[in-house]
């Protein structure tokens, strides 16, 4: 039914183009990772914990290749307070970031040079997870 030269070029598209829209789609946690980092950024918990624990249902589903995400939300999870919250979100950050990478249309991946931990978030403007209102913008986009 193809020709050599139909099936080249059938390869050729399956090649270029599936890994574009794969790189499109986000992790189906992303969005529960952003509420999250927004929610620090705005010195608040609101979500936080339920973002959390639909992050570590989704990681536990990959089984081994989810596990550092799926204890890093646990963590998340469990926290108490927003300083509790801070201290894991670099593991969190860790995490997603090295399952999912940094690379999804709209996402930019942050770095904050005072904890030296990398976080994902959308805004064009830094928003800070780390210390919130106490240094909002401090930061860089890597």
């Amino acid at each position: 039914m193809f020709g050599k030269l139909s099936l080249a070029v059938l390869l050729l598209v399956s090649v270029i183009v599936v890994p574009c829209i794969a790189a499109e789609v986000p992790f189906p946690w992303l969005g529960d990772y952003l509420k999250i980092q927004t929610a620090l950024s705005l010195d608040r918990m609101d979500g936080v914990q339920a973002s959390a624990k639909a992050i570590a249902a989704q990681a536990k589903a990959l089984g081994a290749p989810g596990a550092a995400t799926l204890a890093a939300a646990g963590k998340m999870a469990e926290a108490a307070d927003l300083k509790a919250a801070r201290a894991v979100f670099g593991d969190l950050s860790d995490a997603v970031i090295a399952l999912a990478g940094a690379e999804h249309a709209g996402v930019k991946r942050a770095y904050c040079p005072m904890v030296k931990k990398y976080w994902l978030q959308k805004s064009d403007k830094i928003e800070n997870p780390y210390y919130g209102s106490q240094m909002y913008r401090c930061g860089e986009f890597k």
